[in-house]
């Protein structure tokens, strides 16, 4: 079984930001493998589950608000007797340029306020794929106010194939044991 984490803000003031990047991927990934959401209040989350490549798979949404993601993770974890490495979370990142991507097998949240609750609850050596916000505007805002802020047309623009490549990294983690360190670069 695996589990894949998309983090984000619930309410419709929080859509389309850049902090929702992970829910607005993971929708994507639900819509691409006709994935239906359902409300699950016990693991404080919205979940799709699908076998794919004759194994379970649940995208997750946790609606505890993206700084306390952590723990929506430890329950479903907990629950369906999980390891780390059977999780993925799919995340925005301002630590990289705006379209990167980036994935990772463990390591420190890098300022990424979600990612530091689903460490403090679970560890670091939790896979993650890291999609890119920052841009010209990121050095110069206050990063909360920056976050939470709607993309450009021309960052909207290249979002589908954003989101699009990062369904595909999703899709070989679902398909290999260990996630491959890689990064992509959309221009």
């Amino acid at each position: 079984m695996k589990l894949v984490i998309g983090l984000g803000n619930v309410g419709i003031h929080f859509e389309g930001t850049r902090h929702n990047l992970g829910f607005d991927t993971l929708d994507t990934f639900a819509a691409n493998h006709s994935m239906v959401w359902q409300n699950k209040d016990k693991f404080k989350a919205v979940i799709a589950e699908a076998t794919l490549n004759k194994q379970k798979v649940l995208l997750v949404k946790p609606i505890t608000y993206y700084n306390l993601s952590g723990s929506a993770v430890q329950v479903l974890k907990d629950f369906y007797k999980l390891e780390n490495t059977d999780i993925i979370v799919v995340h925005d990142e301002l630590a990289l340029p705006f379209g990167t991507i980036r994935t990772r097998n463990a390591g420190s949240d890098a300022g990424n306020n979600g990612m530091k609750s689903i460490i403090a609850s679970l560890g670091k050596d939790i896979p993650r794929i890291r999609i890119g916000i920052a841009n010209e505007h990121s050095l110069t805002n206050d990063a909360a106010d920056f976050v939470l802020s709607q993309f450009s047309r021309e960052e909207r623009e290249k979002l589908p194939q954003i989101k699009n490549e990062a369904c595909d990294l999703i899709d070989a983690f679902i398909n290999q044991p260990k996630l491959l360190h890689e990064s992509i670069v959309i221009k």
